[in-house]
C-alpha cells in the first residue's frame, strides 16, 4: 500500500514557511448508498462505497510540488477488484529553472501521439499509470526541447517491476526561420525513444510437433522472452494557414506477451492526418494502420492495466446516451486499419438554408477494419490459448501493409445538424449508422447493425431558465434489440440543476433504467444527488474501455476546487 500521507503532510508544512507560495488544490467524492435489483442483475455487496480524491499543490517561481490521497476502501461498483484499497500513489517536486525543468516522485507524460508512450489519469475509466521517478525537460534554444525520463509504472496500488526509460526531442524549425512565420506557417519535427527492461516470465512455454518415422512426438518448450524492448517514433507536423499535416510512424522490437500469443513479431503504426478549418468550413481526414502495438510494463498483463502507450481510436467519441451504447475499444494486439472524415460547415444567417440564425451541418464517418494477416503453417487461432499453443515462439503470421484483412470492426456515419429557430429555442437533430462487432471488440456476439435517431432541443423560458429535452431511439434487430431514451433537465442560473432521464430496453428485456438528481453550485463547490439503474457495459473514452455493472441506489458526488 502506497500510504506516504505523514510525508506529504510534513512537506506541504515545510513549504508553507517560505513566501511567495501559492497553494491549490481540488477534492472529488464520488459515493452511493447500493441496492439489490434482480430484474437488471445489480448487486449490493456494502452499504456504503465512495471513490474520495483529495488534490493539493505548491507554487513557487523556481519550484512546485504535489500529491494526490485517494481513498477507495469501498470502492464504486467496476472498481472492486483493482482499486479496494487507499492510499497517495501520486506526489512529485519540480524544479524550474528558465531552460530546464526537473520532476522527482510521480508523473506523466506523452511522446508525440503517445504511439510509444502515453501515461495519464482517467477516473472514469480506472485509469492511471503515472511513472515513479525522474524526469528532466531542457529548452537548450529557441525552438528544441529535450526531454529524457526513467521509472516503474503504477498499477492500482503497486508499481510493476519493469524499467521504462525514454527520450523525446521537438524541433520547431519555424522559430529559427523569420519568413515562416510571416507568412502563418509552423513547421516542427519530432523523435522519441522508448525502452522497457523487464525479467523474462519462467512459466511460459509452448508445444510442437516433431515428426518421427511413424507418425509424430510432441515436445514442450520454453518461450524464451527479451529482456529489452525498443520502440521509436518519428513524426513531422506542418500548418499553414487554415491547413494543418500531421504524418507519425512508430515501430517497436519483438515484445512476446499475453496479448499477442507470445510471438516475436515486430510492432508499428503508421498515421496521416490532414484538416482544414476556416471560418464557415471544416474539414478533417485521417488513417491509421497498426499491427501489434500492444505495449505493457507487464506482459503478462491483460484489460486495461499497464499499457505503456495508447493509440487513438479514430472514432467519433458521442456524449448521447444511445449513440455511445456500443462504444469502439482500439484493438492494439491485432491491429487494425482505420479511417475517420468529418466536414463542418455553417449556413450564414439570413441565407434561405441558414434562416434568421444560421445553422450547423456536421457529417462524420468512421470506418475501422481488420489487417491482413496470413498466420504461419496455415493456422489461424481463434484465441489466445490455441495461439500460444500453436504459434509462440515464432513471428506468428506475415501481413501486407496495404492489404485489409477480412472483418470489418467498427463503422459509424453520422449526420448532425443544429439550428437555433429564436433566440430562446435551439434544436440539434442526429442520425447515426452504426455496425458493431461484438465479437471482435467484447469476445462474442457477432455483427451489430444498428440506426440511432435524436433529437436535442433547448429552450430559454428566462435569462435564467432554461429547459433542455432528449429523445433518442436506437433500432437493431440484433443484440438485445430496440432501446428508446427520454431526458428532461431544467437549470436555474446559477445555482440549480434538476434532471430525469429513463432508457428503456422497448424491443428486448423490457427494462428501465431511470436516474433522476438535483446538482447545486455555488462558487467552487458543486454537489449532486440522485437516484436511479446503470445499466451494465462498457465505459469507453478516446478507444480505451472499461466494463461497468449494473448497479441501483442513491448517489452522491461533491467536487471542490480551491
Amino acid at each position: 500500500m502506497m500510504r506516504f500521507l505523514p510525508f506529504c503532510l510534513f512537506f506541504f508544512l515545510s513549504i508553507h514557511v517560505s513566501a511567495q507560495v501559492t497553494f491549490s488544490g481540488s477534492i472529488q467524492s464520488d459515493m452511493m448508498l447500493p441496492q439489490n435489483d434482480d430484474k437488471i442483475g445489480a448487486e449490493k455487496k456494502e452499504d456504503f462505497l465512495t471513490n474520495t480524491y483529495i488534490d493539493l499543490r505548491a507554487q513557487h517561481k523556481y519550484f512546485e510540488a504535489g500529491a494526490r490521497l485517494e481513498y477507495m476502501e469501498h470502492p464504486l461498483p467496476g472498481f472492486e477488484n483493482d482499486f479496494k484499497g487507499w492510499g497517495v500513489p501520486h506526489f512529485y517536486v519540480k524544479g524550474k529553472l528558465e531552460k530546464a525543468e526537473l520532476t522527482l516522485g510521480t508523473f506523466y507524460e506523452q511522446f508525440g501521439s503517445g504511439f510509444i508512450l502515453r501515461t495519464y489519469e482517467e477516473r472514469s475509466l480506472g485509469i492511471d499509470n503515472s511513472l515513479l521517478g525522474g524526469r528532466l525537460v531542457v529548452k537548450p534554444v529557441k525552438g528544441v526541447t529535450l526531454k529524457a525520463l526513467g521509472g516503474k509504472q503504477r498499477r492500482y496500488w503497486e508499481w510493476n517491476k519493469a524499467f521504462i526509460s525514454g527520450a523525446d526531442a521537438e524541433l520547431s524549425l519555424d522559430e529559427w526561420i523569420p519568413s515562416m512565420q510571416q507568412h502563418d506557417t509552423r513547421l516542427s519535427f519530432g523523435f522519441s525513444w522508448v525502452n522497457k527492461h523487464e525479467n523474462p516470465d519462467e512459466d511460459v512455454t509452448t508445444t510442437r510437433k516433431f515428426p518421427l518415422p511413424n507418425g509424430y512426438t510432441l515436445s514442450t518448450m520454453k518461450v524464451v522472452q527479451p529482456r529489452y524492448v525498443n520502440a521509436w517514433d518519428a513524426r513531422v507536423n506542418l500548418n499553414h494557414g487554415a491547413w494543418n499535416v500531421l504524418a507519425e510512424y512508430a515501430q517497436k522490437t519483438a515484445d512476446p506477451s499475453y496479448d499477442n500469443g507470445y510471438i516475436y513479431r515486430k510492432g508499428n503504426t503508421a498515421m496521416l492526418s490532414t484538416s482544414y478549418s476556416k471560418k464557415g468550413l471544416s474539414v478533417l481526414v485521417q488513417a491509421k494502420r497498426s499491427e501489434n502495438m500492444a505495449s505493457r510494463s507487464q506482459r503478462k498483463m491483460k484489460l486495461t492495466s499497464s499499457f505503456i502507450n495508447h493509440l487513438p481510436a479514430f472514432t467519433q467519441d458521442h456524449t448521447y446516451a444511445l449513440a455511445a451504447l456500443y462504444p469502439y475499444a482500439t484493438q492494439l494486439a491485432d491491429g487494425e486499419w482505420a479511417y475517420q472524415t468529418e466536414v463542418g460547415y455553417n449556413f450564414k444567417r439570413k441565407t434561405a438554408l441558414g434562416g434568421k440564425y444560421g445553422m450547423n451541418l456536421k457529417v462524420n464517418y468512421s470506418y475501422v477494419r481488420a489487417i491482413d494477416r496470413q498466420w504461419e503453417g496455415g493456422l489461424n487461432p481463434v484465441s489466445l490459448s490455441n495461439s500460444n499453443m500453436q504459434l509462440a515462439g515464432t513471428e506468428g503470421y506475415h501481413s501486407k501493409f496495404f492489404k485489409w484483412g477480412d472483418a470489418t470492426y467498427y463503422q459509424d456515419l453520422n449526420v448532425q445538424l443544429s439550428r437555433k429557430f429564436s433566440k430562446a429555442f435551439k434544436l440539434n437533430l442526429m442520425y447515426m449508422n452504426q455496425r458493431y462487432n461484438k465479437t471482435v471488440i467484447e469476445g462474442e456476439g457477432g455483427m451489430i447493425h444498428s440506426d440511432i435517431y435524436v433529437a436535442d432541443g433547448k429552450y430559454q423560458f428566462a435569462p435564467k431558465t432554461t429547459l433542455r429535452a432528449e429523445a433518442q431511439y436506437l433500432c437493431t434487430r440484433q443484440d438485445q434489440g430496440d432501446w428508446a431514451f427520454g431526458l428532461l433537465e431544467l437549470s436555474l442560473v446559477p445555482h440549480w440543476m434538476f434532471t430525469v432521464s429513463d432508457m428503456w430496453n422497448c424491443g428486448g428485456a423490457e427494462t428501465h433504467y431511470y436516474q433522476s438528481s438535483v446538482t447545486f453550485n455555488t462558487g467552487a463547490h458543486r454537489l449532486q444527488l440522485g437516484y436511479g439503474r446503470t445499466r451494465a457495459g462498457y465505459n469507453c473514452s478516446g478507444g480505451v474501455c472499461r466494463w461497468i455493472p449494473a448497479s441501483k441506489g442513491f448517489t452522491l458526488s461533491y467536487n471542490y476546487n480551491f
